[in-house]
């Protein structure tokens, strides 16, 4: 079977390629396709690495533009937020527009607006950049997974090809603090996005020598309202939840939540009776399809939020340099890599389901090791938490992409692989703004302020490293707070790890009952 553009057959009920590619000739996968596989992998891994990169990078943007706790909390998760509320519509306009081009317009778009955030002066700019660079994401992923489904067709090549962008997403995502380490170790704290425009060069040429086009057979209009519908119940949903975090339960958050579940309601009501849904609930009927979202929101969501508070505590708690951090949370990618290679054995063995449940309970694991290692002084137990979460996730994130994707018929590759990602940056925005939130609140708590400091109280309670930048001009007596303010953050940090522990476990014993050997 060749692709390109489709034609419906109707007495199949499926849609067939009309042979007007003959470079991608053959149900298998040549050398072409292969390379076409590296140009996705590449987007997508700059796309990952931008999750977790900016974390290295808090404390000194922190110092130069002064942002506030909540800012703080923005820009680390705008990015990842207006990435996912966008996807569903994005993935849409891939499917009726074509994927390639889709793709090519993110690409230019995510690197002009890295150069833009990379010279940003104030915090607000920078949020700003940030959402737009969401935005261009959104439209940049759901068509790199589209154009696999649609180049991959043999079943086996596909799972190939899945698992290495999925281990692309997963790697990106602990490989940022490496990168993020090495450059602010020679740089400023703007270099980690400047280092986004010469790779989107590269993989716009790549895109354009080797991608095929494709689409749905028929343009149908895609309806702008649920998009609107959903976009703004999750950002009223996340600013609740951030705002219940800094500020304790007030009317404003309250209302803001009520309000965004009322559209979140109505949105997935509206699906039910429009002709095109751009979320096809009917996906959601497989019990396995259902459960591995779920998974893949649930792993992601853990991974993203550890890696948002600990590579502060490792820089202001453990007095670590980027680039000593960055080694230290590499650790995670290295065994990821390690889980990628045994994702065939484990699935052929065990099931999809079961894998998942094992990939889990070794992310539950390494969270509680991170826990239980907060207040010491040692880092060798980071090592092994880093390992089981890293192991977990480097399993978790391709077996769970690879069943959503595989639900899908080839023309609905792109909302299908919306659905997918959403569930991938929503729950990366959602890790950083409860589990961030969490280490927060639980950091103010904790602290008691002395005497002397009573102008500076709110910035101290604001975060971490506001509170060091002010105790960093004071006398010598208050060594003992410096202290104090250190362990409360890493006592904050100790608990949320045991809280994501938790919730890791209890995912891992549904995915063992609701999925088990089932794919």
């Amino acid at each position: 079977m060749c692709y390109g553009q489709y034609q419906q057959d109707e007495s199949q009920g499926v849609y067939v390629a009309a042979a007007k590619r003959k470079d991608f000739h053959s149900e298998h996968a040549g050398a072409k396709e292969w390379w076409a596989l590296a140009v996705l992998t590449l987007a997508a891994t700059i796309l990952s690495i931008d999750n977790t990169v900016l974390s290295l990078a808090i404390p000194a943007l922190s110092a130069s533009l002064e942002p506030t706790a909540n800012q703080v909390l923005w820009i680390g998760d705008i990015y990842s937020f207006t990435l996912a509320a966008a996807l569903l519509v994005a993935g849409n306009l891939a499917d009726k527009y074509g994927r390639k081009r889709m793709l090519l317009i993110g690409l230019v778009t995510f690197g002009f607006f890295s150069f833009i955030a990379a010279f940003s002066t104030d915090a607000h700019v920078l949020i700003a950049m940030r959402a737009l660079l969401g935005i261009s994401g959104a439209i940049i992923m759901p068509s790199t997974l589209a154009l696999i489904r649609n180049i991959f067709l043999d079943d086996a090549q596909r799972t190939k090809a899945v698992t290495v962008w999925s281990a692309a997403s997963t790697g990106g995502m602990a490989l940022g603090p490496l990168v993020g380490g090495f450059l602010l170790e020679h740089m400023w704290w703007g270099s980690v996005f400047l280092v986004n425009v010469p790779i989107m060069v590269i993989t716009i040429i790549g895109s354009v020598a080797l991608l095929p086009e494709s689409r749905m057979p028929e343009k149908k209009k895609i309806d702008l309202f649920s998009a609107f519908l959903s976009a703004i119940g999750m950002l009223l949903m996340v600013y609740a939840i951030k705002e219940y975090a800094h500020s304790g339960f007030g009317l404003a958050p309250t209302v803001s939540l009520a309000i965004g579940l009322a559209l979140l309601v109505v949105f997935v009501m509206r699906q039910r009776g429009i002709p095109v849904p751009i979320l096809d609930l009917q996906l959601f009927y497989s019990k396995s399809f259902s459960w591995a979202l779920v998974v893949s929101l649930v792993s992601i969501f853990a991974f993203s939020g550890l890696f948002f508070f600990f590579s502060q505590y490792l820089q202001l708690v453990r007095g670590y340099s980027p680039l000593k951090a960055g080694y230290i949370e590499v650790v995670a990618m290295i065994f990821g890599a390690v889980a990628v290679v045994m994702v065939p054995v484990l699935t052929r063995r065990y099931g999809a389901g079961n894998s998942l449940a094992l990939a889990l309970l070794s992310m539950s694991l390494g969270f509680a090791v991170v826990g239980i290692n907060a207040l010491s002084t040692d880092f060798i137990g980071f090592i092994f938490g880093l390992a089981a979460i890293g192991f977990g996730a480097g399993i978790a994130y391709p077996v769970a992409t690879d069943v959503l994707l595989s639900a899908a018929p080839p023309e609905r590759a792109g909302a299908a692989s919306s659905i997918s990602e959403t569930a991938y940056e929503l729950g990366t925005a959602l890790g950083i703004a409860i589990l961030g939130s969490l280490v927060s609140f639980l950091y103010r708590v904790r602290l008691d302020v002395p005497s002397g400091l009573e102008p500076h109280e709110e910035a101290i309670e604001e975060s971490l490293s506001s509170a060091l930048k002010i105790l960093h001009g004071y006398p010598l007596t208050y060594d003992s707070f410096i202290h104090q303010v250190k362990e409360s953050f890493a006592y904050g940090m100790q608990m949320t790890s045991f809280v994501a522990a938790f919730v890791l476990f209890v995912c891992s014993i549904l995915a063992f009952r609701f999925i088990g050997k089932n794919k």
